[in-house]
């Protein structure tokens, strides 16, 4: 049992899926896993181990921002062991060509947040997926013919930026879409030498101004899930 996870040792697999929703691993323990029991609820973050297709896997909310992925990221490696992580969560769009419900596999995390700064002395750290995990999502994407894009991702501290084009500076330079916590799993996974991904459903455009509703947000994001769950 840690601070926020009130699993006991054992309970949570060594490959963990991380959405943001504690809702959404709610709904992907009870669409894909097999036998999944709840191993937390404590502050409504909910956790749940079962297994697909005879793996034994974890779901776990993070709740939202860098700060709150990285307790939890934190938690799961060093108090139960978890080898790989996966993130599944939503994005913005920041380029033209990205529509709603597109699959982006997070290659690399730009950061507005200031968490790496006094880490490395005012230095710049580039945090970075896990080229094998990297390698089978993308992989059973082509196998299976589902199309996604791959490159670097905006983590953002803000949600409602008072600069309305504050995402053409970034898109200028290929940044895909933003979200709000891959570059905090990316940096604790590099710390402590395990794996980290994040597959991302485009679910707004900065560009269009089109979304996707409260809903699909929740529980129609499958081919994310299902590129997640073929990568461990």
């Amino acid at each position: 049992m840690s601070l926020h996870l009130e699993a006991k040792k054992g309970e949570i697999a060594e490959n963990v899926l991380l959405p943001g929703d504690p809702l959404r691993a709610k709904w992907i323990a009870e669409t894909f896993l097999d036998d999944s029991k709840c191993y937390n609820d404590i502050r409504g973050m909910l956790g749940y181990t079962g297994t697909f297709e005879g793996k034994r896997i974890s779901v776990q909310g993070t709740g939202m921002g860098i700060p709150s992925a990285m307790i939890y990221t934190n938690e799961l490696i060093n108090e139960y062991g978890v080898k790989k992580l996966i993130r599944v969560g939503s994005a913005g769009a920041f380029q033209p060509h990205l529509q709603l419900m597109d699959i982006v596999i997070a290659m690399s995390a730009s950061t507005n947040s200031a968490l790496n700064r006094e880490r490395f002395k005012g230095a710049d750290f580039a945090p970075t997926a896990s080229f094998g995990l990297l390698m089978k999502a993308t992989e059973f994407a082509k196998r299976y013919k589902i199309n996604f894009h791959a490159g670097n991702v905006l983590s953002s501290d803000i949600f409602y930026d008072e600069e309305p084009d504050y995402y053409k500076r970034w898109a200028k330079y290929g940044v895909l879409c933003a979200e709000m916590e891959t570059a905090g799993i990316y940096t604790l996974a590099a710390k402590y030498r395990v794996e980290a991904l994040s597959i991302l459903t485009i679910s707004d455009s900065l560009v269009s101004k089109e979304e996707i509703s409260a809903e699909m947000r929740e529980q129609k994001l499958y081919e994310m899930v299902k590129i997640a769950l073929n990568s461990f």
